[in-house]
């Protein structure tokens, strides 16, 4: 490619000669800064065709290089020209952001130099005022100094007169609330103790209900055959059936409300139905005690709807509806519990104290009166079957204190105190209130069913009697009399009771087939 290229250009002139040009390098040079052209002198007529096609063959080939060449070097230009702009457009965005940090630090500068302006002229504001007020001190010295004895003792009580007054305002008005906070205090304490002397403790309770019957003739169809069934029923109910005390009346005789209630419908229906016999007896008080179970629950439903209180569990609520069978300070109880609860709610909004606990409180302050299968007073009872139902602390200690066996915990317990002594404050009398009585009679059949072969065990006319059914698989004929020495032992050894309690111990055999 270095060497040089001789090439022949065949110039067709008129004077008929061929020039030769010299290039180096694939250039064409131009004429000026060619080489010496050396001229030969050649006849026209040697002129030969395929020379000069030869001759632009080359030319062709020199032009297609040099474009080629021109080619490469306007795209290398090209490359480099991008990248040199590349290059600068980064500058340019680095040149960008270093000057908007630039202004930012400027403007930092700026605002902590105006801070740091308003802080100098704060402090130079108060060494002015302190300066001014070392000049007043100053001067008050001067004059102090130039004062007799008197005069400085009057300037002084001055000054102490008008610092008085201002703590004599700032005592006054704390005095103010201090008196405001004790005189609410002191006007529910005042409320408390008005309420608390207007509250008796007279009881009135029912043990008996009365069965009207048409005609005396009835009596004698009820006790049965040799007492069959007058036996059956007060067997299956637990109840006794006094049927000599009223003409034209039997009366039923129970400590046990629920007891009582289904013996009486059951008596009821016996005596309208005509067919009075042991199966029978025992289908009707069957079916009898699946009815009282409904209307326990469906009274609980309607205390608690009444009383706007639907959270209770269903077993809560099913023992609340036996307050229909229960009579409590001369009144049912669901009377009494609907009275205590307004009473209570009227009283948390007078004292501005927790109203939802005080209306839990009485509605459930005496649940335990119901529960007779458990051992203790109503209050402890009721304490323990609230705390396995999960009630809220704040109500268990209603319950719990409402007669103050404990001293009140809170407002909410006193409430619920003063509620229930003012609902059951009622002109009437008692020669034993209704909790010993029921510990007395629960107390018997409890000593009663201690012994082995014992199937089920009643205390009836106010605890004069203990009636007790045996297994006859267990306990044969010459058992009997010595078992119910026992029992009767038992009892007078140790249990308290007025009068004396008679034990009848009853073994019966019944054997049922079915005729197919």
């Amino acid at each position: 490619m270095d060497a040089l290229i001789y090439v022949l250009i065949a110039v067709l002139s008129g004077s008929g000669v061929l020039l030769f040009s010299k290039v180096k390098n694939k250039k064409v040079v131009d004429q000026k800064e060619a080489a010496p052209v050396v001229a030969v002198a050649v006849p026209a007529a040697v002129e030969n065709e395929s020379v000069v096609i030869e001759a632009k063959t080359a030319a062709k080939e020199i032009v297609v290089e040099a474009k080629d060449e021109a080619l490469k070097i306007t795209t290398e230009a090209t490359q480099k020209a991008k990248e040199i702009l590349g290059r600068t457009e980064e500058a340019e965005k680095n040149v960008a952001v270093d000057k908007a940090q630039l202004e930012a630090k400027a403007r930092d500068i700026e605002e902590k130099a105006r801070s740091l302006k308003l802080i100098k002229e704060s402090i130079e504001k108060k060494q002015l005022d302190v300066d001014d007020l070392f000049r007043q001190q100053k001067e008050k010295l001067e004059q102090v100094s130039s004062l007799t004895k008197e005069e400085a003792r009057n300037l002084l009580l001055e000054r102490f007169d008008k610092e008085l007054v201002d703590e004599k305002g700032r005592r006054i008005k704390e005095m103010e609330e201090r008196i405001s906070k004790d005189s609410d205090l002191k006007a529910q304490e005042i409320l408390m103790d008005a309420l608390k002397f207007g509250a008796t403790d007279y009881i009135v309770d029912y043990t008996t209900s009365r069965v009207k019957i048409p005609d005396d003739e009835i009596k004698g169809r009820i006790i049965g055959k040799a007492g069959r069934n007058i036996m059956s029923f007060e067997k299956l109910t637990g109840v006794e059936l006094d049927l000599d005390s009223t003409p034209g009346e039997i009366i039923v005789s129970s400590f046990d409300p629920v007891r009582r209630e289904i013996a009486r419908l059951a008596l009821e229906r016996l005596i309208t139905d005509g067919r009075i016999q042991p199966v029978r007896i025992e289908d009707i008080v069957e079916a009898t005690k699946k009815e009282v179970d409904h209307i326990i629950f469906k009274e609980g439903d309607g205390l608690c709807h009444r009383l706007g209180v639907y959270n209770l569990p269903k077993e809560v609520v099913e023992t609340l509806g036996r307050f229909k069978f229960r009579f409590s300070y001369g009144q049912n109880m669901t009377k009494h519990t609907l009275e205590v609860v307004k009473i209570g709610v009227a009283i948390a909004h007078e004292l501005k104290a927790n109203v939802e606990v005080v209306k839990m409180g009485c509605l459930l302050h005496d649940i335990g009166k119901v529960l007779n299968d458990e051992e203790g007073n109503h209050i402890q009872i009721g304490v323990d079957y609230l705390r396995k139902q999960n009630i809220a602390d704040e109500v268990m200690a209603c319950v719990a204190e409402h007669h103050e066996d404990k001293p009140y915990s809170s407002l909410e317990s006193a409430i619920v105190g003063l509620a229930d002594h003012i609902s059951g404050a009622r002109p009437s009398a008692r020669s034993e209130d209704y909790e010993s009585f029921a510990k007395r009679m629960k107390d018997l059949e409890t000593a009663a069913l201690s012994f082995d072969g014992v199937e089920s065990a009643y205390a009836i006319s106010a605890g004069r009697e203990v009636r007790v059914f045996v297994k006859p698989e267990r306990v044969d004929d010459a058992s009997t009399a010595l078992l119910a020495r026992e029992i009767a032992k038992k009892i007078e050894l140790e249990q308290n009771y007025p009068g004396v309690v008679k034990v009848t111990v009853i073994r019966e055999t019944k054997v049922s087939e079915t005729a197919k």
